[in-house]
């Protein structure tokens, strides 16, 4: 929907408008009646409505509204599906309206630099591209059904350590490349009524007060209308953070900072124009304001949820067909996780689910024989030997073992990043106890962020890849182990066999109150393929009940700087299946170090058993493209460029290369411009080598090559004062001009 106010906000009195740019409490904006505006609510998504319970003057993480928990980012991640996250949020808009709600808080799209951060489980991937994708469609959903959205948290926010303060100190191409794209994905594609800004520093300044990012590239750049709101508490200066681009301040702090903009104004320090467009964005979002809704079929949320829960799993390991469970089998299901679910993370988007299966009840319906042991403690009481004995006793007479185990809430929640990612000493233990006597060993895992399989993950046949599938997550298990729905989830994350390999392990979580972004653009999957370093499971790694093939690969350049892609896929198994087809593209081509390849474009795919079908791409330009920091733009090398077909970023199956012609970037010249720049200018390079040869002795020439590696790096401002004669100035601003006059 449009946003539309019934009339012009900035005319009111300038403390009026002041303290529209606010909240007058935790949750919702003033209402002002000599401008038609109601109270707008915000609220915390992103997987569910969490609209607070009581007084609004202060937050309450406990005390909310039944809403539905739907699969938080972690799960929809792994789906690899956008089609999941625009029902995700189209299903969330329709509650938010019955509630109340006119705009609600998500979705995350900050890249998981590292699994360590506390705050992974609201965020889909380690890439950008697949973050992007998804968000968008999220967003599309969302305000599709009439609620407004806040992409969040802009930007560089991938730790929970000193999260109010620290400073991420990150380069401009690695922003670029990494951390802003799916921002702009959602931005630009999917128009959301707000964007989040980040409690963090960007280099040294606060998000909430960034100019560059809150107005150069966000509305500049990217031209995005809507409101910047900031996240709950993340202003330090008020007026610095108005005159940046942040719109409205987020909870309301009792009119403190409605006076320092009102003070700012009165002295001349603040331009009232910049509060009048400021004023403008707010008062818009009155427009998804309306009357609730008659509610929802909590019924058939719950449905659509154990739905899309099933497509979010992922089947890491299965061996001699150990899953799915067969009819029949003598099963036990080992593990307290199995009856006491654990299907989202904490903090502020913790939601009150309407309702919560569990796999124990949901298996019992399959396999109404099957044995229970809870094998450990949530809580780590009671006796852990005992508990492990009796699951082993029942594991020893199973023909399948189902031993459910991950991590507590306590374990991943805002405000905390992680210290490991080790399961817990119990749960290990009766991983490895179970399997030693049982004929075969199912693991289900149920966590936020990728956990460590080492020191088990051998002993067991087939490993099940759960992380949080919200509230109907354990039937949608139940659905993923009997077989009555077919794994097909993807890892959106790399799956390390050390935490010291991860790249950004030695620059997390900083320190000093300074995070160092050290591994650059070589983030998650980018990093291990390039360096060729061992991962337990990589990126886009994920199995399923079928088997897929990939053939007919054909790849055609169009332009100077894109192409299109097709290739066929068949089923090639006994039973329908999902299959998710990854394009990835590998370049040397250009003066900067690239990964080895990067994923560009995907989809997934529905197949009955022997159905083929073709899929088609386009690939732009910036699918080619890297970020030049000396043009301050996005760049294709002229040179080969390889689109490759991958399982995962590890297993490659089929590639074509193609010569693109990409942009010839003739680089301006300055004095501060090396002497090796200068000579191998396109323009001014051969001008500059005739003239300062013919002023040289003979032999000069030779001595040339050797010259630039000695004296390459020296800026041409010293070198010509050192050897002035050779060049003479007039000489250099001539050929300068001739450079700035061929870009």
């Amino acid at each position: 929907m449009t946003p539309t106010t019934p009339s012009d906000p900035t005319a009111l009195p300038l403390e009026q408008k002041a303290a529209l740019l606010s909240g007058q409490d935790f949750w919702s904006t003033p209402p002002v009646e000599a401008a038609g505006l109601p109270s707008v609510v915000l609220t915390d998504g992103p997987h569910g409505v969490r609209r607070q319970v009581g007084d609004l003057d202060q937050i309450g993480l406990i005390e909310s509204v039944p809403a539905t928990c739907f699969p938080p980012a972690v799960a929809v991640g792994s789906s690899w599906d956008p089609e999941v996250a625009e029902r995700i949020g189209a299903a969330i808009g329709v509650e938010a309206r019955a509630i109340g709600v006119p705009v609600v808080l998500g979705p995350g799209v900050n890249i998981k630099r590292s699994p360590l951060c506390g705050r992974n489980f609201e965020y889909y991937s380690e890439d950008p591209l697949l973050a992007g994708v998804l968000g968008a469609a999220h967003v599309r959903g969302q305000q599709g059904a009439g609620v407004g959205a806040s992409v969040k948290h802009f930007a560089a926010n991938n730790q929970e350590t000193q999260r109010m303060q620290v400073s991420a100190d990150v380069d401009e191409r690695t922003l670029r490349e990494i951390y802003l794209p799916a921002f702009e994905r959602v931005v630009t594609e999917a128009q959301p009524a707000t964007v989040m800004c980040a409690y963090n520093k960007v280099n040294g300044v606060y998000a909430s007060q960034h100019h560059w990012l809150l107005t150069e590239v966000l509305r500049e750049e990217w031209g995005f209308t809507g409101a910047v709101v900031s996240d709950w508490g993340a202003v330090d200066d008020r007026v610095a953070a108005l005159e940046a681009g942040l719109d409205l301040q987020m909870p309301g702090d009792h009119g403190a900072g409605n006076a320092l903009v009102v003070d700012a104004v009165r002295s001349g320090r603040l331009d009232e124009a910049v509060v009048d467009r400021s004023v403008r964005r707010v008062a818009a979002l009155a427009g998804y304001v309306s009357k609730p809704t008659d509610g929802f079929d909590a019924d058939a949320h719950h449905a659509l949820a154990r739905e899309l829960a099933t497509g979010c799993a992922v089947l890491l390991k299965n061996e001699a067909g150990a899953l799915p469970l067969a009819a029949g089998q003598r099963v036990a299901v080992v593990g307290e996780f199995a009856r006491t679910p654990r299907f989202q993370g904490g903090g502020s988007s913790h939601v009150n689910a309407t309702r919560v299966d569990d796999a124990l009840s949901a298996l019992r319906a399959a396999h109404p024989d099957l044995t229970f042991a809870p094998g450990y403690a949530l809580d780590g009481a009671g006796d852990a030997t005992a508990l492990r004995e009796e699951a082993v006793g029942l594991a020893r007479d199973a023909e399948v073992s189902v031993v459910f185990a991950g991590l507590a809430e306590a374990d991943e929640t805002e405000g905390v990043d992680c210290t490991h990612l080790d399961l817990p000493a119990a749960q290990v233990q009766l991983i490895r106890a179970v399997a030693a006597v049982s004929a075969r060993t199912v693991v289900v895992l149920s966590s936020g962020s990728v956990v460590s399989l080492e020191g088990w993950h051998d002993d067991v046949d087939a490993v099940l890849a759960g992380f949080l599938l919200g509230q109907a997550g354990g039937s949608a298990l139940a659905d993923l182990l009997t077989g009555a729905a077919d794994p097909s989830g993807r890892l959106a994350e790399t799956i390390p066999l050390r935490l010291a390999d991860t790249p950004s392990f030695l620059d997390f979580p900083g320190e000093q109150g300074h995070v160092r972004y050290g591994e650059g653009v070589m983030v998650g999957y980018r990093q291990f393929v390039t360096v060729d370093r061992p991962v337990r499971y990589p990126f886009g790694h994920g199995l399923s009940y079928t088997t897929f093939e990939t053939s007919d690969l054909q790849v055609r350049a169009v332009g100077a700087d894109a192409a299109t892609v097709t290739l066929t896929v068949t089923n090639t198994g006994a039973r329908a299946g999902r299959h998710v087809v990854q394009v990835y593209v590998a370049t040397t081509a250009g003066p900067v170090r690239r990964p080895a390849r990067e994923l560009r474009a995907f989809t997934k795919v529905s197949l009955a058993a022997g159905e083929s079908t073709t899929v088609a791409f386009e690939l732009d330009r910036r699918a080619f493209a890297y970020w030049d920091v000396r043009e301050h733009a996005w760049v294709v090398a002229p040179g080969e460029h390889t689109v490759q077909i991958g399982r995962s970023a590890t297993d490659v199956v089929d590639e074509r290369t193609i010569d693109l012609a990409g942009d010839v970037v003739v680089r301006e010249l300055t004095l501060q411009s090396s002497v090796a720049e200068w000579f191998e200018h396109p323009v001014a390079g051969p001008q500059l080598l005739e003239g300062f040869l013919a002023t040289m002795p003979e032999g000069a020439a030779e001595m040339h090559a050797g010259m630039l590696q000695m004296i390459g790096s020296m800026p041409m401002r010293r070198f010509a004062a050192d050897f002035g004669g050779a060049i003479p100035a007039e000489e250099l601003e001539r050929l300068m001009a001739a450079a700035r006059a061929a870009r």
